[in-house]
């Protein structure tokens, strides 16, 4: 069942005050009106030209009865009759009346559900936080609602850019020191007097700085990729799975891995680099989070879909993944079952920057489970025609 709207609401209260009161002012003039009758009962015939005189006989006092009886029907009648008619009409008026007036009244609080729809309906939360209602109009109640909702998007909206910004900030700064502590690790193992106990532990001192450039790598490109895009240029993503397939045929031909690719003409336009992370990350996952016993697969395709959009799709062999989990995978440094360690081979940041990427596209990922194990793992992106040149 269907709820009525504040403005229906308003409306029917508005018509049925008018009503009530119509009906009671009605009901009050009718009992007046018989009052004043009853108080003037004519006592005596007018003679045109002879002036009062005295009623007796029954006669005359009947021919009295009946023309009071008379004049107080045809009162009454078009008392009730013609009075409830007007009341309807004017009624109706009212009703229609109390409508607009409801409506003008509401137009703020519509444009404040617009705009906090709007914010809502953002891909990511912190891109709709721009909006701002900036309601014209006498301050009054509505209007500090509105300024009230522009004050907290607005502290919304500086919280989550200095996040941003503190997140590219520190990532930035801590790529010099690990830098430098690779160079230093190196140039004690390269050393002619080190020995096989320092090289080995400048080896795993080596293999967790990577692995710690690999996350702060993740974090610059996870906070460059919460902004729309700008600067759009044409690409083929085609093109983009066809260089990702070989970049990492080395690590798949390590890991046991086969890759497969069925590169289809995808036109879109965008970020070249940043969608090629995207599918660099869903190729890499796939190859990761797989089987060791040499029958694994990894298997990108690239077309256009059923609506017109263009697509990427990278489905892979692993261990079964719950449905429940999926969600999950898509947030900041989480992963799936043993992956939770620190000591992970990845930052756990690769689907959400896949998010990201897609986000600020225009598009949307979504991943769901492959029958036999594994994960299908779909993006899809605004589909832009390639000029010829």
């Amino acid at each position: 069942m269907t709820t009525p709207t504040l403005r229906s609401r308003l409306t029917l209260v508005y018509g049925t005050l008018f009503f009530v009161a119509g009906l009671a002012l009605l009901g009050v003039t009718y009992f007046l009106f018989n009052q004043q009758l009853e108080q003037k009962r004519v006592s005596t015939l007018i003679i045109k030209g002879v002036g009062p005189v005295p009623l007796d006989g029954e006669k005359a006092m009947d021919w009295m009865r009946q023309q009071e009886s008379l004049v107080r029907g045809a009162a009454t009648t078009s008392l009730l009759t013609q009075g409830a008619i007007a009341l309807a009409v004017v009624g109706c008026a009212a009703a229609g009346v109390g409508w607009v007036v409801a409506g003008r009244v509401l137009t703020p609080l519509r444009q404040v559900t617009e705009t906090a729809r709007r914010i809502a309906a953002a891909p990511v939360a912190e891109r709709g936080l721009h909006e701002r209602i900036a309601l014209n109009g006498p301050a009054d109640e509505v209007k500090e609602l509105a300024d009230t909702f522009d004050t907290m998007v607005e502290r919304l909206d500086h919280s989550f850019d200095g996040q941003r910004r503190f997140v590219a900030n520190a990532s930035h700064e801590l790529r010099t020191p690990l830098t430098l502590n690779r160079a230093l690790v190196e140039l004690a193992m390269h050393r002619r007097t080190a020995s096989p106990d320092v090289k080995q532990l400048g080896e795993s001192l080596l293999e967790i700085n990577a692995r710690h450039e690999r996350l702060i790598s993740g974090l610059l490109l996870l906070a460059r990729a919460e902004h729309e895009i700008g600067d759009r240029s044409p690409v083929d993503l085609a093109d983009v799975v066809c260089h990702v397939v070989a970049q990492t045929a080395v690590e798949a031909a390590e890991s046991k891995v086969t890759l497969q690719e069925a590169a289809g003409s995808a036109p879109t336009s965008g970020d070249a680099m940043l969608l090629e992370r995207l599918v660099h990350n869903l190729v890499e996952n796939g190859i990761r989070h797989n089987i060791d016993d040499g029958t694994g697969w990894v298997r990108a395709v690239s077309r256009i879909a059923h609506d017109g959009r263009v697509e990427v799709e990278v489905s892979n062999t692993g261990a079964p993944v719950p449905p429940y989990e999926i969600p999950a995978l898509f947030q900041p440094f989480r992963r799936l079952g043993p992956e939770r360690v620190v000591t992970a081979k990845s930052a756990g940041l690769g689907l959400s920057i896949v998010r990201s990427i897609a986000l600020a596209h225009g598009g949307d990922v979504w991943a769901r489970p492959r029958e036999g194990g594994g994960l299908v793992v779909t993006a899809t992106l605004p589909r832009q025609d390639l000029t010829p040149y």
